[in-house]
């Protein structure tokens, strides 16, 4: 696994050398208090403090058998440890389906945070089975669930300290009105994300990777997304890329097949991005 931190904090620079219950891993010394490198030592708790609360979430009795099972393919630990949302966070999962990433974040925020689970008409179809029992009896009180336009998410202004755009950044660019899923203005889209992030605030995208040098070209036709246009559509609205991941990489997929093959579906070869607010 390769992590890449270029712009990050030097305590979330602990985190690719640190193991997912926060201690050192093999052929790393940690840094004694009192020592040179003492100034570190809070930012380097705070990362080891992230990755704590995320595995805690993750072994949550509560959480559905199904869950469990998407864990091995999708990584939380490592992709929600380089988003680094903390407790008290406010966080949108902006089409987050049946709310697999926002019932772990709840976890990870606490009562004292809050996570907004938005779809649009399409997604909250499509992700009815899913979603339904997972907030059945208010299973997950610190999460509000609400279905609104893609040109009118009620972010605000400054509102939230995280987003997360988990396999549905490319569909900003996906016209098929006979399904259902009409144009979006993409740059309206994620302007209002821009502006409801805190200054600081982080924005986290997983996504299926395109052909190189295909830009957006394979959004319609196999749902996949070029990892260098994302970055420059984000930088291009104001974010800068901060970090990336490339655990979900799969050098077998040639990325010529719609993510939805059976061949490939659920192996994708993926990119994980953080985007911060400056």
């Amino acid at each position: 696994m390769r992590i890449l931190f270029p712009l990050l904090s030097a305590g979330l620079l602990c985190l690719a050398a640190c193991s997912s219950t926060g201690g050192p891993a093999r052929g790393t010394t940690a840094s004694p208090a009192g020592s040179a490198d003492a100034s570190s030592a809070a930012p380097a708790m705070a990362a080891q403090s992230v990755a704590s609360r995320v595995a805690a979430a993750i072994a949550d009795p509560k959480r559905i058998d199904t869950d469990r099972e998407r864990d091995l393919r999708d990584h939380p630990q490592e992709v929600l440890t380089l988003a680094g949302f903390k407790e008290g966070d406010a966080i949108a999962d902006i089409f987050g389906g049946g709310g697999y990433y926002s019932e772990l974040i709840a976890d990870i925020v606490g009562p004292s945070g809050s996570v907004r689970l938005i779809n649009n008409q399409p997604y909250d179809g499509f992700s009815k089975k899913g979603r339904e029992p997972r907030l059945a009896g208010n299973r997950l009180p610190n999460v509000r669930y609400e279905v609104l336009p893609p040109s009118a998410m009620n972010l605000g202004k400054g509102t939230l300290d995280g987003a997360l755009i988990v396999m549905s950044y490319h569909d900003l660019y996906v016209v098929e009105p006979n399904e259902g899923w009409p144009a979006i203005d993409a740059g309206q889209f994620i302007d209002q994300i821009v502006a409801g992030l805190k200054p600081g605030g982080v924005l986290l995208i997983v996504d299926h990777e395109a052909r190189p040098g295909s830009g957006k070209a394979d959004t319609q036709a196999l749902h996949r997304i070029e990892d260098s246009f994302a970055a420059a559509d984000f930088k291009a609205h104001g974010l800068k890329l901060v970090g990336s991941l490339d655990l979900l990489r799969n050098p077998d997929d040639d990325h010529s097949k719609n993510v939805f093959d059976p061949a490939i579906r659920g192996k994708t070869d993926r990119f994980v991005q953080l985007y911060r607010k400056p």
